[in-house]
């Protein structure tokens, strides 16, 4: 069964930095897209910045010039470099991939942003 998990939140200060990783475990094959999507409470669940396997990569408006992902193929693991956080990043990150038509997501991981 293929599954993404994701890892690197916690807690930090506004201006702080994170680092979130996500790896998927049962499958070698590589994944197409991969990206993070966040859901804040009382929100829907948004895209925050995404990549192909070829490295091209879109972002949100609001995390463009602070946020930064990428991804290791030979790994198969997609990163997410979170610089200058803000109190309104805060929210739980979600890892997701498609993979041979079929779209997983990770479980989440809680990122929390203090003021």
């Amino acid at each position: 069964q293929v599954q993404l998990v994701e890892s690197g939140g916690g807690l930090v200060q506004a201006g702080g930095s994170l680092r979130l990783s996500c790896a998927p475990s049962g499958t070698m094959f590589r994944f197409n897209a991969m990206g993070w999507y966040r859901q804040a409470p009382g929100n829907q669940r948004e895209l925050v910045a995404d990549i192909t396997s070829g490295g091209s990569t879109d972002y949100a408006d609001s995390v463009k010039g602070r946020f930064t992902i990428s991804r290791d193929n030979a790994r198969n693991t997609v990163y997410l470099q979170m610089n200058d956080l803000k109190p309104e990043d805060t929210a739980v990150y979600h890892c997701h991939g498609k993979l041979r038509g079929s779209e997983y997501w990770g479980q989440g991981t809680q990122v929390t942003v203090s003021s």
